[in-house]
């Protein structure tokens, strides 16, 4: 149950990076650190000023999405590997911050957080992640459907295109940071109302890593590809937890395989399934 609880909170982050980097073309490095963000703001929040869990999880949310519009304001003319690595030396200079501010964060010794549930049973926790994940896929499918999905596809396929044809990219890419960016820091500091215990190692980049993993090994531009992504890097890393940091030279070679073999992941080799099996009937 902690597995699978894990793995929901992970198909949040890699469903709302999908939508940032899949979906609008704009590779950012920083979505860890917005989880993280809402994470140790919920948490000094309701440590520091004892307000109730979840206005706290929300503010929590507000202030990521709000740092992330932010960056996005500040990247605006930034592409490709340039935006890549401004959002890198962001989340690196966030996760620096947080490990030398002791007397807010306690940096590495751990910042002990209020749980959301006085039950020591993960099942409360489970429910709750699987609510969000599902609210978090619908509202981001409606978001895909509507005609501001069609400008952030229009950024993706050619930016000077979509500005010709009468798209205000400046204002949907702040958009699409601030959103996606808030999604992640309502994950995060969900996650950490849940695990008890906040640390600046959460922000490494080996977590950005997983989340990359996570959307490429389950599929660009889809709506199940990161949740199928999440739940099956989450159950293989706690199966390979064992062999420590090889687990993820196993994860980039998995990747690399299926960049090589089925470049649309996991979601297009059942689709591929699918269409054969349908092709063998007629």
């Amino acid at each position: 149950m902690h597995v699978l609880t894990v793995a929901l909170y992970y198909a949040i982050l890699a469903s709302s990076w999908n939508l940032i980097a899949g979906y609008t073309g704009l590779f950012s490095l920083a979505h860890h650190v917005f989880a993280g963000i809402g994470a140790y703001a919920s948490a000094l929040l309701v440590i520091r000023t004892g307000i109730p869990i979840p206005l706290g999880i929300a503010c929590g949310g507000a202030l990521a999405g709000a740092a992330g519009y932010t960056l996005g304001a500040l990247t605006l003319r930034l592409r490709t590997l340039y935006l890549a690595l401004a959002t890198w030396a962001f989340a690196e200079s966030i996760r620096l911050v947080v490990s030398m501010e002791y007397g807010l964060t306690r940096g590495d010794l751990g910042l002990a957080v209020p749980k959301l549930f006085r039950a020591v049973s993960p099942t409360p926790y489970y429910e709750v992640f699987l609510g969000c994940t599902a609210a978090a896929v619908a509202g981001l499918a409606l978001l895909l459907r509507s005609r501001i999905g069609y400008r952030l596809r229009a950024i993706r396929d050619d930016e000077g295109a979509a500005r010709a044809a009468g798209v205000n990219t400046v204002r949907w890419k702040r958009f699409v940071f601030g959103l996606s960016s808030g999604i992640a820091g309502l994950a995060g500091a969900l996650y950490g109302h849940y695990i008890g215990l906040l640390s600046p190692a959460a922000m490494r980049f080996d977590e950005m890593a997983l989340i990359i993993i996570m959307v490429i090994l389950g599929g660009q531009r889809t709506l199940a590809g990161p949740i199928a992504g999440a739940v099956v890097i989450e159950v293989a890393s706690e199966a390979l937890r064992t062999y420590g940091q090889l687990r993820m030279v196993v994860f980039a070679l998995v990747v690399l395989a299926v960049m090589r073999l089925y470049p649309a992941g996991l979601m297009g080799i059942v689709r591929a399934a699918i269409i054969s099996r349908g092709r063998d009937r007629s």
